[in-house]
């Protein structure tokens, strides 16, 4: 390898050195390297289990003998001189991070970790340490970084990835996956998650960074809106979380919350995404960005979510608040019936049944299975159609006859 940092270079193997030596050192005075059992979970197959060392745990442990190694220091040094380490730095730990301690955490202990689950301890090997100081190397002066956020994925089951744009997209879990970057990942997955059918599948956001920019996407609320297209589109009972696992240039990031009303399953049942449902939900996601414009759209959005969670009379007041402010446009939930009755339906008789139950829903006389899915293809077809001031005026057009009939947003979409 053509080492482009000759001094940095010769500061860190320094430093790993010496770390290797503590550690090693502990180890034969009878520190022992925690372990976490792994399951692996599989779908219609045997259950595997694994023992994997936690040696980041174990390096982190001594997080302060480390750092009082005179090569510490002198590594530290030459890292603050590389304006890119420091980028990286901060990037990693936060803005609010002391800048040694930054350095340290997301350089030189990573790199004791990497190190040493490469060498399978601490046994030194130079042609180990090349190769993983090359990988530094390579990500510190990169022109981009790679940001991922990974959310398991329940009430889905899935035949092929689903792209739902901007870097998100559905896809199904790789065994042991989120185990290698975090060990303890098992106990903060749902309960039966890699066993059922429904819970394979992880909802995932990768994105290319300007290599020079320390900001990270905020990976909870894009998630969070990916669920709430997922949900529109499908009408399943679908969640995400209830954590997300990052990582930054493919090193561990931090382990964040879901947002709650993306992490808590609704009432319902799964549903497959298939090709077709997968296309609507990709135009959703983009046309939920509306809803920051448009406050009465944002409300019916938020009605309709919560409304997943909830039994009458809430569910039914929830589903009528919804209706009216994405179709009431000041005349009402009787005005939004109508409508959404001929936004959604073209033939009398579909017209008769709608019209019957999203009425009984203004009065507040419950909601019947048709006024549920209706409020919800009323949201689905408003957010398609991308602008609501001018789509109410054109329903009353049609309703007085002034429009033989409404032409809504196609919902076949054509799948490639």
């Amino acid at each position: 390898m053509a080492v482009r940092a000759q001094h940095l270079h010769h500061a860190l193997r320094s430093f790993c050195l010496g770390a290797f030596a503590l550690l090693d050192r502990d180890v034969h005075e009878g520190s022992e390297i925690p372990f976490a059992f792994e399951e692996h979970a599989s779908y219609g197959k045997p259950a595997l289990y694994e023992l994997r060392p936690l040696v980041r745990d174990y390096v982190e442990s001594r997080e302060q003998r480390l750092l009082d190694l005179e090569d510490a220091r002198i590594a530290v040094d030459e890292l603050r001189r590389e304006p890119a380490a420091r980028i990286f730095a901060r990037a990693h730990a936060g803005s609010r991070a002391d800048e040694a301690q930054a350095l340290a955490r997301s350089v030189l202990f990573p790199l004791i970790a990497s190190l040493a689950d490469a060498c399978g301890g601490f046994d030194w090997q130079d042609d180990i340490f090349e190769r993983v100081y090359a990988d530094l190397e390579h990500t510190l002066y990169g022109e981009s970084r790679l940001y991922t956020a990974i959310a398991p994925l329940i009430g889905v089951s899935l035949g092929q990835d689903a792209e739902l744009g901007d870097g998100i997209r559905v896809r199904r879990c790789e065994l042991g996956e989120l185990a290698n970057h975090w060990p303890e990942a098992r106990n903060l997955l749902p309960r039966d998650f890699g066993r059922e059918p429904d819970q394979l599948c992880v909802l995932e956001l990768a994105r290319k960074l300007p290599a020079l920019d320390g900001d990270v996407p905020d990976g909870a609320a894009e998630l969070a809106d990916a669920v709430t297209a997922l949900r529109l589109a499908t009408a399943g009972a679908i969640a995400a979380g209830p954590v997300m696992f990052e990582t930054l240039d493919l090193r561990p990031y931090g382990i964040r919350p879901v947002l709650p009303i993306a992490a808590t399953q609704p009432l319902g049942e799964p549903v497959r995404l298939d090709q077709l449902r997968a296309a609507l939900a990709l135009r959703l996601r983009g046309q939920l960005a509306l809803a920051d414009t448009d406050a009465l759209l944002g409300d019916a959005l938020d009605r309709w979510e919560l409304s997943l969670f909830q039994g009458d009379p809430f569910r039914t007041e929830q589903l009528r608040e919804a209706l009216s402010a994405l179709l009431g446009d000041g005349d009402g939930a009787w005005a939004a019936a109508m409508r959404a009755t001929v936004l959604l339906a073209d033939q009398a008789a579909d017209r008769a049944e709608l019209a019957a139950a999203l009425r009984a829903l203004a009065r507040g006389e419950g909601c019947s299975p048709t006024a549920v899915d209706g409020v919800r293809r009323a949201l689905v077809e408003t957010l398609l159609n991308g602008d609501r001031a001018a789509l109410v005026p054109a329903l009353d057009e049609t309703l007085v006859g002034l429009r033989a009939r409404f032409d809504r947003a196609p919902l076949r979409l054509v799948v490639g």
